[in-house]
């Protein structure tokens, strides 16, 4: 009996060597059900309920994705920290294996309501579900963001403009007295960083300040942070695509005033070019800032250009056609009449300076010598002449007739000259009052865009 007693005991000893020993929980594990057991994620995370809970903001700028005038919106890429200390959550290490830092779940703990109160749709942000906890409570939540943000744009001195646009963060519903908001790094080292801003592309970051400040509302007093982004377009694109090209049509425009009026091709050109500057317009629609309030003044810009091509091509228009006009027709038009006043004409100077008079043929000079000098009644009176006149006269009579052809002829030449002299003579003076005007546009819009950009 004694025997298979002892025969039993060694038996079960053997079998227990044989079975394995059931492991140990890990230190992280137990680490997370300690300190997970009792915890309600609904709670603020304070032994005393008067003391408020600081929740410390920091801020990294990483690109500037879209800024939309038409919506007054701008999506932003940035790095969003928060930071605070949660009293439940405090350990020893040296019980747990020397863990001093582990990650939970963000849906396990309490996280406070900071929002951005400019936030008006989220893109496409990678979700980040966990937060860093170390054995002192304290809790790191980093968490990087695609966010749409209300700004008032300012388009007006596009493509040299700059542009403010503000993160407000806040508690959404808590007081200061709940919890509090303080910046995790100095203003101005937040204002000065741009390591991890990319700085390729269309928008330039001068700086992001920063202010704490509390709002009073409904006799509570609500903590806010605000971090200005300062930003600045960068004009190079749009100098080179908008500006120059326009530039260099205004100046083949002027060039065209070269033309001469006679050979018929101004008009035709002038319209070519302003047929070339909308299909340009057209085509570079896209490339302008929408707004629904203020114009950009590069779209003033182009619409002022469009009228001084207009103006150019009236002006030759009118000019070509007063070239075509005799002096009868535009002795009409009353713009004319004082021109014509002023510089006089060499028909008026002819019919008022009468040929000077001759002597009739009763008083011919018989030694052959004549002065042929008629005067306008001398004129008509040949026509009274005899109807057979002898052969002298018949050929003085003749001769007197050409005299007056030819003086007629000589007078329609040079009226006709003078005519074009006067034409010539509007022309430049409509040509330097269109280059007095453009001058003028374009010297204040240089010197408002040359302000703009170095300022």
């Amino acid at each position: 009996m004694l025997s298979l007693i002892w025969l039993t005991l060694l038996l079960s000893a053997h079998l227990a060597e044989c079975v394995p020993e059931k492991p140990k929980r890990s230190a992280l594990n137990q680490l997370t059900r300690t300190l997970l057991r009792k915890y309600d994620c609904g709670v603020r995370p304070v032994h005393n309920w008067t003391t408020p809970t600081t929740v410390y903001i920091d801020l990294i700028l990483q690109s500037i994705l879209n800024v939309d005038g038409k919506t007054q919106s701008i999506t932003t890429s940035i790095w969003q920290r928060q930071i605070w200390t949660d009293e439940f959550l405090v350990w020893d290490p040296e019980e747990f294996d020397g863990i001093n830092e582990i990650s939970l779940s963000s849906d396990a703990i309490w996280i406070p309501d900071v929002i951005v109160s400019e936030f008006v749709d989220e893109g496409k942000s990678l979700p980040i579900p966990y937060v860093y906890v170390n054995s002192s409570g304290s809790v790191k939540y980093y968490r990087p963001m695609q966010v749409v943000l209300a700004c008032s744009l300012e388009m007006y001195a596009f493509p040299f403009d700059k542009q403010n646009c503000s993160l407000t963060f806040r508690s959404w519903l808590h007081s200061v007295k709940e919890i509090d908001l303080a910046l995790w790094r100095s203003a101005e080292a937040i204002a000065n960083d741009k390591r991890e801003f990319m700085n390729d592309g269309e928008w330039e970051l001068l700086s992001i300040p920063s202010s704490y400040w509390q709002i009073h509302q409904d006799d509570t007093d609500y903590a806010h942070i605000q971090f200005n982004v300062l930003i600045r377009r960068r004009p190079l694109l749009y100098v080179v695509g908008l500006l120059i090209p326009s530039i260099f049509l205004m100046l083949v425009d002027v060039i065209s005033f070269y033309l001469p009026l006679s050979s018929g091709t101004r008009i035709a050109f002038k319209i070519s070019i302003l047929l070339g500057y909308t299909l340009f317009r057209v085509n570079l629609t896209d490339e302008l800032p929408a707004t629904a309030v203020n114009t950009p003044l590069i779209g003033v810009f182009f619409a002022v250009c469009m009228a001084m091509l207009m103006l150019s091509l009236i002006k030759s228009i009118l000019v070509v056609k007063l070239f075509h006009h005799s002096e009868k027709e535009v002795r009409q038009m009353s713009v004319s009449a004082c021109l014509l006043d002023k510089y006089g004409s060499a028909a008026h100077g002819f019919t008022e300076s009468a040929l000077t008079s001759i002597r009739t043929l009763d008083h011919i000079n018989p030694s052959g010598d004549y002065e042929f000098e008629p005067s306008l009644e001398d004129l008509l009176s040949l026509n009274e002449i005899q109807d057979a006149p002898s052969g002298l006269e018949w050929l003085l009579q003749e001769l007197v007739s050409l005299h007056l052809a030819l003086s007629q002829e000589d007078s329609e030449s040079s009226v006709q000259a003078e005519w074009l002299a006067l034409c010539s003579k509007l022309d430049c003076f409509l040509f330097r009052f269109y280059l007095l005007v453009l001058a003028s546009y374009a010297g204040t819009l240089l010197m408002l865009w040359a302000s703009w950009s170095f300022a």
